[in-house]
């Protein structure tokens, strides 16, 4: 692939140091360049030109800007998202990203719900990728509870995640497809990824929004006959990526609508906290699973994708090359997974088996008393971040000693990347906006969360 190399240099964009000085200078640049439109709704509704009747043509000067609105309806904004923008002619000069039409409350209403009933929430706010918010909660309480899941609950949460990249960087490749005019894209996208999501149903019992990883472990044990319908998703999906290889890497009027758009260097992507294949995009190799590793990536071996350049080019091949990397990973899992129990056993944390319920009445009352009353968890604040296929997601909770966390909030990598938006946007073309959108590839449920 062009534009892409491997570094391993977590701090370093083509041997040079990203300093806390670059940041700095590169945050101040960014206040300067004015391409945040900071207007209210009030002063953009007096910017309009009203015809009063019988004029043929408002009375609008020749250089003065025009005011418009993308989305929360638009087909391209990949979800409720509103971009306010301001245009001169097809030029846009500044953008406001306007969310909360989404507006769930889940951190809210994860306040109110048992740590047993937590991941029933969370999973719902990326929903193209649920595993990873279902596993950050997870990570999170069994770092308060001081539990350690057994080997094979942390493999199982591997295989599952990694597979569910794979399915996310493959809704990316349809949609941002579709964006550009490749409307076979969207089919052949749509297509690889409805393979992986009915595995996904084989295991969990649904294609979205699992509840599958829960703290102590995973809900149930992989299926029979789980390990020869991997070996035919890592056989089924490599030729299919080369076909998209052929399809848009090398297509001319691809890469002239992605090459050069929507720059953005490390520096800039640091000082807005942005995470994951935008970052990697700039060249800066940083990824939670090798840079501070969690559940058993210190024992897998793959690569951190980063590109050169840093525009919507580098973010499209690398989620390309992402892909690959995580079959590797896959295969390496498939090949290593342990015998053993998918959940911790112990009785304050792990309801009964199902088959005991009916043979005995202690454990039908502690079936009972888990699911109604859940289970406390000590004292203490906790921050546990993974790496999703947007960035850093994170989860933060603070206990209180009782049964649901007093305090929660989710740190979404979508939520700090749409930041990005109004500074790669700017003096670009209108035209360009909706590439720059889908390169972002947002998901507006973990961001109105």
């Amino acid at each position: 692939m062009t534009a892409l190399h491997h570094d391993n240099a977590a701090d370093t964009v083509d041997g040079h140091e990203v300093t806390g000085d670059d940041v700095r200078a590169a945050a101040a640049e960014l206040h300067e360049r004015d391409a945040v439109l900071r207007l209210s709704e009030a002063e953009a509704a007096a910017m309009a030109v009203t015809i009063d009747e019988g004029d043929e043509f408002p009375p609008t000067p020749v250089d003065e800007t025009m005011i418009i609105n993308m989305g929360p309806q638009h087909p391209s904004t990949h979800g409720v998202l509103r971009l306010m923008m301001e245009l001169d002619g097809e030029t846009v000069v500044r953008t406001k990203p306007i969310i909360g039409y989404l507006h769930t409350g889940m951190e809210w209403t994860g306040e109110e719900l048992s740590y047993l009933q937590g991941p029933t929430n969370v999973t719902r706010m990326d929903y193209a990728s649920p595993l990873f918010t279902e596993l950050a909660f997870s990570l999170a309480t069994e770092k308060l509870l001081g539990v350690e899941v057994p080997e094979r609950a942390t493999w199982i949460r591997m295989l599952m995640t990694e597979m569910n990249r794979v399915s996310s960087h493959l809704l990316f490749l349809a949609t941002n497809g579709m964006d550009l005019g490749a409307v076979s894209m969207m089919l052949y996208g749509w297509r690889e990824r409805e393979q992986v999501l009915r595995f996904f149903e084989k295991v969990t019992g649904l294609r979205m929004n699992h509840n599958y990883i829960r703290p102590g472990g995973v809900a149930a044990d992989l299926p029979p006959g789980w390990r020869d319908d991997v070996l035919q998703l890592l056989d089924a999906i490599p030729p299919r990526l080369d076909e998209y290889d052929i399809l848009l890497t090398g297509q001319p009027l691809f890469r002239k609508r992605l090459q050069g758009v929507g720059v953005i260097t490390a520096a800039e992507c640091l000082a807005l906290g942005i995470t994951g294949p935008l970052l990697r995009s700039t060249g800066y190799a940083w990824d939670l699973r090798r840079d501070d590793p969690y559940l058993a990536y210190d024992a897998l071996d793959f690569d951190v994708i980063v590109g050169s350049y840093g525009d919507c080019f580098d973010r499209y091949a690398i989620r390309l090359n992402e892909v690959r990397e995580s079959l590797g990973l896959i295969r390496q899992i498939l090949d290593a997974m342990p015998p053993g129990d998918y959940r911790v056993q112990d009785k304050k944390v792990t309801p009964p088996p199902r088959a005991r319920i009916d043979e005995s009445m202690e454990a039908l009352i502690h079936h009972f008393k888990i699911f109604t009353e859940g289970f406390k968890v000590p004292e203490g604040e906790v921050y546990v971040a993974v790496e999703s296929p947007r960035g850093e997601l994170g989860c933060y909770i603070v206990a209180d000693g009782s049964s649901h966390p007093y305090r929660m909030h989710v740190r979404a990598p979508s939520f700090a990347n749409l930041q990005a938006l109004p500074h790669m946007m700017h003096n670009g073309l209108i035209a360009d906006g909706v590439a720059i959108i889908s390169s972002v590839d947002p998901i507006m449920g973990e961001v109105d969360r």
